[in-house]
């Protein structure tokens, strides 16, 4: 039995497909014939199934290094649910029972999930060192680029850590990553440009209209508009966790919808709770930060609305491109008013050091003592105990600067500009327009009768729903007594 024919059975008997989508075959392939991959598909398309069925075609275990706590609780209870048991993500969500129990009996698993972090403690990598890794994936690899430098820094030690595991086989996997930054993640990681095969797929996804909303002050009353509009579920996404409790506090008393805010302040519990309601439907409209939706498998969200303008387009697409995986029609909608970007510049300033600070630092050998953000503590303290040398310090915190600038005004180019959206979201990423969907996008035209909700058939299915439920609990009740 050839490899095609062998990962073509796989694919029915582990995840009930009867054909791959859009470069899985490929990649899997490439990683069976022994190449290192950088694997860039739309989001959406099934990515974890690249990694997944590779692993069950070696031996040895497979790696898999995940940025967020719900996208590893998430592809792990998908595993099991296909009847996979020896998968585990090891994770601050484990008791110390069950996390000793897992790491006395690692060899008995096939697929393992954590963090850069988790990966870089000591104990942790001596055991790994003594097993057979058959595939090192790491998940989401955008990160690397996009969150490596400026807070999550153990990402740049992943390539450090492949060499410690001895180079194994490693498939790297995004979504949104320009040529730049896939040739970052390839240095990063150690691997060889000419050795490794990339495949690269566009970042279109035609079922998704892309608009622009001008506002001038109004921002609440376009919102409120739109979601009134539109078909749900759906996700707003806001750069400040303080506006996105207010204006979920201000739609539970404005509309009838089921309305709840997620970001990093929400206890553990909770942040698991509102996912799953989310994902059942109990849950209509998510008021979220970025800390929302990586790993949310929710195929049927019909918008994703920005509140406030993104930092960059790969990290737009990212979230735009978690709505309409169903292959729907779904919109994403982007608030603008001039002046915008001034919030995310605010927030840029308090993300690196400043050059003073660089200064202090390696003059008296230590930051100062609580004037600067976690964050440029964590950056300067990773200068200083790689001994990076001063000047090459600024020098790369000056590109980081130049570079989240130029990525922040090209968000504002298109949000400005009158020319289509679509051509010029894939004209960052090195692309050109084939052929224009239907709906393509505000200034091409949209048809907005196909994104238009009917509210009282909404209400109308939510009251019967409620209704059947507690119908069924009355009967319940009845059976009992």
């Amino acid at each position: 039995m050839t490899n095609q024919e062998k990962i073509k059975e796989l694919l029915g008997s582990h995840f009930g497909y009867t054909s791959f989508r859009e470069g899985q075959e490929e990649a899997i392939l490439a990683a069976l014939s022994g190449e290192d991959t950088l694997v860039m598909l739309p989001t959406g398309t099934g990515k974890s199934i690249c990694y997944q069925l590779t692993g069950y075609c070696l031996k040895g275990i497979v790696l898999i290094v995940s940025p967020l706590l719900s996208l590893m609780q998430d592809q792990v209870e998908q595993l099991k649910m296909f009847g996979e048991k020896r998968v585990a993500a090891i994770n601050s969500l484990m008791d110390i029972k069950e996390k000793e129990w897992v790491l006395n009996h690692l060899n008995q698993y096939k697929f393992i999930f954590l963090s850069p972090e988790m990966l870089q403690q000591p104990l942790l990598l001596e055991r790994f060192k003594q097993l057979e890794i058959g595939l090192m994936a790491i998940d989401e690899a955008h990160c690397i680029s996009q969150w490596g430098m400026d807070f999550r820094l153990d990402y740049l030690e992943l390539g450090t850590i492949r060499k410690t595991l001895n180079y194994p086989l490693t498939m790297a996997l995004t979504a949104t990553a320009t040529e730049t930054v896939r040739q970052e993640i390839l240095d990063s990681l150690l691997l060889d440009k000419d050795k490794t095969k990339q495949i690269v797929y566009s970042v279109d996804r035609p079922n998704i209209a892309f608009s622009v909303v001008a506002c001038r002050r109004n921002k609440e009353k376009k919102l409120l508009e739109k979601i009134e509009q539109l078909k749900k579920p759906g996700i707003i996404y806001f750069s400040s966790k303080k506006k996105a409790d207010e204006v979920t506090a201000w739609l539970k008393v404005e509309t009838p919808f089921a309305v709840e805010s997620y970001h990093s302040d929400i206890e553990g519990d909770d942040k698991i709770k509102i996912q799953q309601q989310f994902i059942q439907n109990d849950i209509d409209i998510i008021c979220a930060t970025s800390a929302f939706g990586m790993g949310i498998n929710k195929e049927n969200i019909r918008f994703v609305i920005h509140y406030h303008l993104p930092a960059s387009m790969e990290a737009y697409l990212q979230e735009v491109g978690r709505c309409g995986r169903d292959g729907r029609p779904s919109i994403a909608i982007l608030l603008y008013e001039p002046g915008d970007q001034f919030l995310q510049m605010r927030l840029h300033e308090d993300g690196l050091p400043t050059p003073a600070m660089l200064n202090y630092a390696y003059r008296n050998g230590t930051v100062f003592d609580g004037s600067c953000s976690t964050i440029q503590q964590e950056i300067i303290e990773n200068y200083l105990s790689s001994k990076t040398p001063l000047e090459e310090a600024k020098a790369q915190i000056m590109s980081r600067e130049l570079q989240k600038k130029r990525q922040l005004d090209y968000m504002v180019q298109y949000a400005e500009t009158t020319s289509c959206k679509r051509t010029h979201i894939l004209y960052y990423f090195d692309e050109t327009r084939i052929e224009k969907p239907l709906n393509c996008c505000s200034n091409c035209g949209l048809d907005e009768s196909v994104y238009s909700a009917d509210q009282d058939e909404f209400l109308r299915n939510k009251a019967t729903t409620f209704l059947n439920w507690k119908k069924t609990l009355n009967e319940l009740f009845l059976l009992e007594n």
